[in-house]
């Protein structure tokens, strides 16, 4: 399943850096840095289900022309998939914040059902013999064990719903199997996180809507997702669900102080109702410290790079979650294309300050394993929707996480939770839940 060559495993391991001292076994403490290890990690990556809980897409990739079977520039396709053995992709339909209004909702709508529908035409007509849909976790097991790649739908913003609470049953029948309540800006579900910068609230948590949405997930077996809510709005969710939740693409905040992360508090929160948090791979939220050091030099020639290309380029988040969805498609689309030509000019400047990379990311990990356990830990990465981070860039680079795992002393049984097994497990319990409550 995995084409890395030993020699450039050899030079990602002996070039990450350790800040944590590592658990490592015995067998591997002599030499943590052998062939051995390296195969051991590879073993155990072909072995495991990887799943990734978020990846971003763009409509313009799916269709008969352009798609996932070929080799595009985007951070995930069927051929990077395979070469760096990512198993589960869960696609997701994404839609930005806009005016809480008919015609906002509208036009939300049609842009959900139009994800929607590019995930079924990849899995039902593009390439149906490499890629196929799950909707349960058995439906997970059987897919990669027939050989084919699962793809799995989760919804980031509730905000297509609109005001018509029978949505959130179509969007489980079209495959949803996850939504957020809100994005980068309050909708008419629940506030968001982006509240906590001025102190500003819509609802102060859940609004009426909300909390009936909340309820009809649970009766449908859909996951709740709180890695955009606001804290409160996490803390009345985990109130009323009969559920576990997830945070689909979030980090630690004691380890990079980023309002998306969960703070101790909301990781303690999360852990009592039996959920899981999917560590992001997304570099200002792995480590805010060195992407701030880094981020004025590299926009800096990110600019250099957009101008030569004739593109606009946008230097703060903020400024690309004020376009409109289809402005904010476009920019995704090249978005990946600048920072890497920027990056392999930064590679060129002597002492250019440093990328986070995965060495950060299990940093996070290893935090959260010891503050709420093993079982409540998992992996994301937030490719196509700015995540990505040295040595995890795109889905070829897979396998360098479970070798940092592997480098760090986790067992077999511990890198297959936290690749998939703990996610799967919540699903498990959210499905159960439902079949209960329709009793």
């Amino acid at each position: 399943m995995n084409k890395l060559s030993t020699l450039v495993c050899l030079i990602i391991l002996i070039s990450t850096s350790c800040k944590n001292e590592p658990k490592l076994q015995e067998s591997i403490t002599k030499d943590k840095d052998s062939i051995a290890l390296i195969e051991r990690a590879k073993a155990i990556h072909d072995k495991v289900i990887t799943l990734d809980t978020h990846i971003d897409i763009n409509v313009k990739n799916f269709t008969d022309s352009i798609n996932y079977t070929q080799d595009l520039s985007s951070q995930v396709t069927l051929p990077k998939m395979k070469a760096g053995g990512l198993d589960v992709a869960w696609f997701i339909v994404y839609t930005g914040q806009d005016s809480l209004s008919p015609e906002g909702y509208a036009k939300a709508y049609d842009n959900a059902i139009s994800k929607f529908n590019a995930i079924h035409k990849l899995v039902e007509e593009i390439a149906p013999n490499d890629i196929e849909l799950a909707l349960t976790s058995d439906d997970v097991r059987r897919i990669h064990a027939s050989g084919k790649k699962v793809a799995m739908i989760g919804i980031e913003n509730g905000y297509p719903i609109g005001l018509d609470i029978s949505r959130v049953e179509e969007f489980y029948n079209l495959g949803g199997r996850y939504m957020s309540l809100a994005h980068n800006g309050h909708s008419q579900l629940c506030d968001s996180h982006t509240g906590e910068a001025r102190d500003k609230w819509l609802h102060n948590g859940l609004s009426e809507l909300g909390i009936e949405v909340v309820k009809e997930m649970n009766r449908l077996g859909m996951m709740i997702d709180v890695s955009h809510p606001s804290k409160e709005a996490m803390l009345q969710m985990i109130e009323i669900s009969k559920a576990p939740i997830i945070a689909s693409h979030s980090a630690a905040r004691a380890v990079s102080d980023e309002s998306r992360n969960l703070d101790d508090e909301q990781l303690q929160w999360l852990k009592e109702k039996g959920g899981v948090v999917q560590t992001v791979a997304l570099d200002s939220y792995v480590h805010t410290q060195k992407v701030k050091e880094r981020d004025g030099h590299l926009q800096r020639l990110a600019l250099e790079v957009a101008d030569s290309l004739g593109v606009m380029w946008y230097t703060t988040r903020e400024e690309v979650m004020a376009l409109s969805n289809d402005e904010q498609d476009a920019f995704f689309e090249y978005y990946r294309k600048v920072i890497d030509l920027a990056n392999k000019k930064a590679a060129k400047v002597e002492g250019f300050p440093p990328a986070p990379d995965v060495s950060d990311f299990v940093d996070h990990i290893d935090y959260m394993v010891k503050k709420i356990g093993v079982e409540h830990v998992g992996i994301s990465s937030d490719f196509d929707g700015g995540g990505g981070i040295e040595g995890w860039n795109d889905a070829s680079e897979t396998f360098n996480v479970t070798l940092e795992l592997v480098k760090r002393g986790y067992t077999e049984d511990e890198i297959a939770m936290l690749w998939s097994g703990n996610l799967l497990r919540v699903l498990d319990e959210v499905q159960a839940i439902a079949k209960e409550l329709n009793q």
